[in-house]
């Protein structure tokens, strides 16, 4: 049987994955519906997999003292297993259950895909996981999409210099009636 794996994203309006300047986490529109489906999608056993640069914003967000790295999914998100695949970082992680691999994520994520028991999910890790949609390797995107422009502010383009896709709305649902999450199924195009 062969695992699903999960790309899971957040996203501006314009297609970016963070913001600088004065935006907040969720750039400032969680809600209480956002945050009970977050922790819902990661209530059941699945592993994470990580790149290094989203394995280290994530060490250092949580090492912070802000409130909104402490939310229940983010503490159940920790928990799961996780694989860290990176060619720069050194064991041992800052992460509890968390495996280093040095290899190539397209190689490291097949072999997962045909040996897990339970489902793959990766939250961020952007560059890795064009990487896997080019390859094949990504079964679902999933966009939270948060209703903001950050033209002047925006960081890390989500699908800069992407290959194309067509995509196959599997789901859809509006949080706090503002907030929304798509699930799509990415099909080469």
């Amino acid at each position: 049987m062969t695992a699903t794996y999960t790309f899971d994203v957040f996203s501006s309006l314009d297609g970016f994955g963070s913001a600088s300047a004065n935006w907040s986490g969720y750039w400032g529109k969680q809600g209480p519906e956002l945050l009970e489906r977050r922790l819902a999608v990661y209530g059941p056993e699945q592993r994470m997999v990580f790149g290094a640069r989203t394995y280290r914003d994530f060490v250092e967000m949580l090492a912070s003292d802000a409130q909104d790295v402490r939310d229940a999914w983010v503490t159940r998100m920790r928990q799961l297993p996780a694989t860290v695949v990176s060619t720069t970082l050194d064991g041992p992680l800052d992460w509890p259950d968390a495996t280093l691999v040095s290899a190539d994520a397209v190689d490291v994520v097949a072999r997962l895909k045909k040996e897990s028991d339970v489902p793959l999910r990766s939250h961020g890790s952007l560059s890795m996981n064009r990487a896997l949609l080019a390859a094949g390797l990504v079964d679902f995107v999933q966009v939270t999409l948060f209703p903001v422009i950050t033209g002047r502010t925006g960081v890390r383009p989500i699908f800069e210099d992407c290959a194309d896709f067509d995509l196959e709305l599997v789901e859809t649902r509006t949080l706090d009636g503002r907030t929304q999450e798509f699930i799509y199924r990415p099909t080469l195009h």
